[in-house]
């Protein structure tokens, strides 16, 4: 990314990793909880990568979609169709909550205390 420009030059520090894969290793170490906001396919990426860390126990905090104009909305309906059609334990739907403001999405990132245990037993169908 630095490469071609594209980090955030105003940041008052700059994280260098190696890869795509490690970046979000880190990002993820350094959080108290991840908020989704509308973006591309990167976003909905990392968003799905950290739904499915949480769901084996790899990721305990908070996951929060933000769903501002409804923009999550046909993702958040096949995830809704994944359970409805068993591929996907009702449980897994669980693992992130919905807001529909910033100011919400804040309260919940904050309010909704860390997994105790995992739900890895869950994966199976």
């Amino acid at each position: 990314m630095i490469d071609q420009g594209w980090q955030h030059t105003g940041m008052t520090r700059l994280v260098v990793t190696e890869s795509m894969h490690v970046r979000k290793e880190r990002m993820a170490e350094l959080s108290d909880a991840c908020i989704a906001l509308p973006g591309g396919v990167g976003t909905l990426e990392e968003l799905l990568e950290i739904i499915t860390w949480k769901q084996l126990g790899l990721y305990m905090k908070p996951i929060v979609v933000l769903n501002t104009q409804d923009y999550f909305s046909p993702l958040l309906r096949q995830l809704e169709q994944a359970v409805e059609q068993q591929f996907m334990s009702s449980l897994h739907a669980t693992l992130w909550q919905v807001a529909a403001t910033p100011e919400e999405a804040l309260r919940l990132a904050v309010e909704t205390p860390p997994l105790q245990e995992p739900i890895r037993k869950f994966a199976a169908l």
